[in-house]
């Protein structure tokens, strides 16, 4: 019975798996004919600042039609994600207890709007403000021009960094609900955690003072969000208690 059961569960998972694929595939066939337009989208922030008469480069035969391909299956994966969560909660959800299902819900429901999020404070803050420094920074006499593909995966590297950082406080919430730490004792690592933040934005960002602090003090934000929320469940946990 137990080979049986695991036989369900990997037919299940099959089914998950094939579900996600197929709807990504159907967004990046939906979207390819756009490829080039969403490439110009992703653009714009360095394009806003090159110097008259430069432009971005494609320094290898297929970067034209590759990177502007790559992209369009991120943003694929980007726009699917709220599906691939929903999958994974259906897959997950018969082994969960009745307020555990209650939790999980909202968190995946928030962990995609915060991705989102992230992304777009990335987007519209953080690439204008670095690269508005960068070219500034160039000598006198040096040509500014970006391969497309180095450029492709600059930005799609900051995106993920500030998608996943503005997961903090679902971070946090987890680990409350799991018993691994403690509202107090998160008040009490503030100190390291915020001298941890900043370390974690230079190693994520571009070499600049200033992408560093657009990723720490938000994730510090998101810190303080994650506590006060803590604070919230607990509160609730302790009313359920008889």
């Amino acid at each position: 019975m137990q080979e049986t059961g695991l036989l369900d569960h990997l037919a299940e998972l099959r089914r998950t798996v094939l579900r996600s694929v197929t709807v990504v595939l159907v967004i990046f066939v939906s979207l390819i004919y756009f490829a080039r337009d969403l490439y110009r989208w992703l653009a714009d922030p360095l394009m806003a600042h090159l110097p008259e008469g430069t432009s971005m480069i494609a320094t290898d035969v297929g970067a034209p039609f590759f990177a502007p391909f790559k992209l369009t299956l991120v943003v694929s994966i980007l726009i699917a994600i709220p599906f691939l969560l929903h999958q994974v909660w259906r897959f997950i959800a018969p082994a969960l207890y009745k307020k555990e299902k209650r939790l999980v819900a909202p968190l995946l429901i928030s962990s995609s709007l915060l991705f989102y999020l992230g992304i777009a404070f990335a987007y519209y803050v953080v690439l204008p403000l670095a690269f508005a420094f960068f070219t500034s920074m160039a000598p006198e006499g040096i040509t500014i021009a970006t391969d497309i593909s180095s450029y492709l995966d600059f930005v799609l590297k900051i995106f993920f960094a500030f998608g996943i950082a503005f997961e903090i406080p679902v971070a946090i919430l987890l680990l409350v609900w799991s018993g691994a730490v403690t509202q107090e004792a998160l008040r009490n690592k503030r100190p390291y955690v915020i001298v941890g933040l900043f370390v974690v934005g230079m190693l994520l960002t571009p070499p600049d003072v200033i992408s560093q602090t657009l990723l720490a003090v938000p994730m510090w934000l998101l810190y303080e969000l994650g506590i006060i929320l803590a604070g919230f469940y607990k509160n609730k946990n302790q009313e359920e208690q008889p």
